[in-house]
């Protein structure tokens, strides 16, 4: 983003705007604050006495199963994102475990109800172990679904963790309710007929909200910013470094752009609009054409192909020089498909893939600095079950040889949400490393950030588990939906502030930011009218938390320090009464040693 300065310093007035909440730990607007420590699943008077209910604590049979309680001596060690939590959460594991057997179907397992209401419009984080056991030869685990249901049976939340036979593994998930339910409960389940599931140590607590927000403080500081020392020193009439020559003269610090990119999705019809172009050009760095290059868009009939409103949409880019990322030249989903190529027998679909790929990458060599290659492979096979399993791997093989500067990226949705058993976090990694087995150049991973009351932690715990592939992450098409003004910014928050804090993530799109020009209700940052909703506000918030500006004085040694976010800057030096004003540029690059700039004048 280029940003002017406005003689203000960023860092003076941290994220007083963060989720309408203070350093005191109290919320400006809030009437009531959830008890954050307390476990919901927990009777009033404390913990459920381990003898109720046959010494179940609360759990019952839900559907066809056996309960009874058991311990295990060799419990689960703490989860390597347990400092990310709350310390209210930083429970050792106990060992003690519900274990539900003789289960007849996948629905069937053990549920406990919620004995403390849930607050409306709070998010809760749910957590706890499970275990399977009986089921000899899984290739992969089975689905374990924890859902959070209310008085109608209806699931308001909850997650969902493929589960490794024989072995104990942390599920974690989340829910809101819009309204006081009159009763709530939560519901284990998901293993096939046969599969006895163990669980343990089952908690619902409210997100700790403020204890989060300091933690990633803390975390964006090491990971985005670094210490700079502007060393000034001129010529002195005999030649010698004379640093008072600019002893005591004003300076000032100015971030002109951020080297963490953010940009947004646009369309052939949300250009035409002027509050849309005015907010786009001044908060957002970088561009993706919401359908215009996809395959059915370029060629919705076969042999009838058209890039003019890409390339409308591109020359609109470049005037305002903003990159474009390239989405997508396919998507696996065979309800995205046109008909005309879901029609083709398979020599003439791998002859119509081998078109695609040579027309779209050939026409735009050069081009992009990323393409999206194959859109959401973890949900969809069109292509693969028509051409082979190695078809997805060529399509980055064949785009690459083409135009070998773009970073090839894959894309999908769910994978940071823990709520969906066939976008796990190690499912894409096995993608991905599947993918390159074959020759396929992966150069990067897009997470889509379509979310749904989002948890700090268990979007951190995701993007751990992606950076291990050493790929750089993006965020590709980030919405939050909530009609709520107040829970839409928090939301939009939570998960802007985990990806700018994270060390793998290196850029974030939003799908859409105005009303009426989004794929999502209730996402919108800009109103239809032009005003700005209260997650605009926000947003232009933290984009401006996240600019380093700094004044001060030279010090005696011909120095100046400050600490900054990582981008492009602009120095300007007063060096003292009757001479010019000196004006320099420098970039602050990503470094754990201060970064000493010669500032030669």
């Amino acid at each position: 983003m280029k940003l002017m300065a406005d003689g203000g310093s960023s860092m003076e007035k941290e994220a007083g705007i963060s989720m309408k909440l203070t350093e005191e730990g109290g919320s400006e607007e809030e009437e009531e604050e959830p008890a954050l420590a307390v476990n919901l699943l927990e009777h009033h008077g404390g913990s459920c006495s381990e003898e109720a209910n046959g010494g179940l604590g609360g759990w019952a049979s839900a559907g066809s199963s056996t309960l009874s309680v058991h311990h295990d001596h060799a419990p689960p060690p703490l989860s390597a994102t347990a400092e990310d939590v709350p310390c209210a959460h930083k429970r050792k594991p106990s060992g003690r475990y519900v274990l539900a057997a003789h289960r007849a179907d996948d629905k069937d397992g053990l549920c406990r109800e919620i004995s403390r209401a849930p607050q409306p419009k709070v998010t809760y984080r749910v957590a706890g172990w499970v275990r399977l056991e009986g089921c000899p030869g899984a290739d992969g685990g089975h689905p374990v679904h924890v859902e959070v249901r209310t008085q109608d049976g209806a699931r308001v939340g909850g997650g969902v963790l493929v589960a490794e036979p024989g072995r104990w593994a942390e599920i974690k998930g989340a829910f809101r309710v819009d309204e006081h339910p009159r009763h709530a409960e939560v519901y284990v389940h998901g293993p096939p007929a046969g599969v006895d599931i163990k669980v343990m140590d089952m908690r619902v607590c409210a997100v700790d909200k403020i204890a989060r927000l300091r933690h990633l403080r803390k975390k964006t500081d090491k990971v985005r910013k670094r210490d700079v020392v502007l060393k000034f020193s001129r010529p002195s009439e005999d030649g010698a470094d004379a640093a008072e020559a600019v002893n005591g003269a004003s300076i000032r610090v100015v971030q002109v752009e951020n080297s963490f990119p953010i940009g947004a999705c646009i369309s052939k019809s949300s250009i035409q609009n002027p509050a849309f172009v005015d907010f786009f050009t001044k908060h957002f760095d970088w561009a993706v054409l919401e359908n215009e290059l996809k395959w059915y868009y370029t060629e919705p009939v076969q042999g009838q192909v058209s890039y003019a409103d890409a390339d409308e949409l591109i020359a609109f880019c470049d005037r305002l020089k903003k990159p474009v990322r390239g989405h997508c030249i396919f998507w696996a989903v065979e309800n995205s498909v046109q008909p005309w190529v879901r029609a083709l027998n398979t020599e003439q679909l791998r002859a119509a893939v081998e078109s695609r790929i040579r027309g779209l990458v050939s026409r735009y060599s050069g081009r992009f600095p990323q393409y999206e290659v194959n859109n959401e492979m973890l949900h969809g096979a069109f292509f693969r079950q028509r051409l082979g399993d190695d078809i997805d791997a060529h399509m980055f093989r064949e785009t690459a040889a083409i135009d070998p500067a773009p970073a090839l990226f894959v894309n999908d949705y769910n994978v940071e949400s823990a709520n969906d058993p066939n976008a796990t976090p190690e499912k894409y990694v096995a993608l991905i490393t599947d993918l390159q087995r074959r020759g396929a150049a992966v150069g990067g991973i897009g997470v889509q950030g379509h979310v749904t009351y989002p948890v700090g932690d268990v979007i951190c715990d995701a993007l751990d588990k992606l950076a291990a592939t050493e790929l750089p992450v993006w965020i590709t098409e980030l919405d939050v939906s909530a009609a709520d003004e107040a829970v839409r910014a928090d939301d939009l928050e939570v998960v802007l502030r985990e990806a700018f804090a994270h060390p793998a993530v290196e850029g974030i799109m939003l799908w859409g930011f105005m009303q009426g020009h989004m794929w999502r209700s209730h996402g919108q940052l800009l109103n239809a009218d032009g005003t700005v909703s209260q997650a605009g506000n926000r947003f232009m918030g933290l984009r401006q938390e996240w600019t380093s500006h700094a004044r001060g004085k030279v010090d005696a040694n011909g120095h100046f320090k400050f600490r900054g976010f990582h981008g492009k800057y602009v120095v300007e030096l007063a060096a003292g009464a009757g001479g010019k004003q000196v004006r320099r540029a420098f970039d602050v690059h990503k470094g754990d040693e201060p970064l000493v700039v010669d500032m030669n004048l």
